[in-house]
């Protein structure tokens, strides 16, 4: 495999029920996660484009996260239904999605 040019991260952090921080994976991290997996597949992205889910990324309240880098770029709040738009604008056209890009007093 050779090192991809963007390496994805989406954060799969699961806490109790009614956790005051909340979670990632009760604000619907697994089809998020999911519906990357899939887009990398459809567009045979492989060699570019890397795909982890991973533990908390910080900004609980408001995922679930997702994590670009090498710009080390946080999203948050994204959904499957933003997953071809991060594609089609970050990780192929090297353009942040402002839109759901995290408050630059988070990160």
């Amino acid at each position: 495999m050779t090192k991809p040019l963007r390496h994805v991260f989406v954060c799969s952090q699961q806490r109790p029920p009614n956790h005051p921080r909340g979670s990632c994976a009760a604000a619907g991290a697994s089809p998020l996660l999911q519906a990357f997996w899939a887009e990398l597949q459809k567009r045979q992205a492989y060699e570019q484009i890397a795909i982890t889910y991973s533990g908390c990324l910080g900004p609980c309240d408001g995922g679930p996260n997702v994590l670009v880098y090498p710009e080390g770029v946080l999203y948050r709040g994204v959904t499957p239904a933003d997953v071809a738009e991060v594609f089609d604008r970050h990780l192929e056209g090297g353009e942040v999605v402002e839109r759901l890009r995290a408050d630059a007093a988070l990160w």
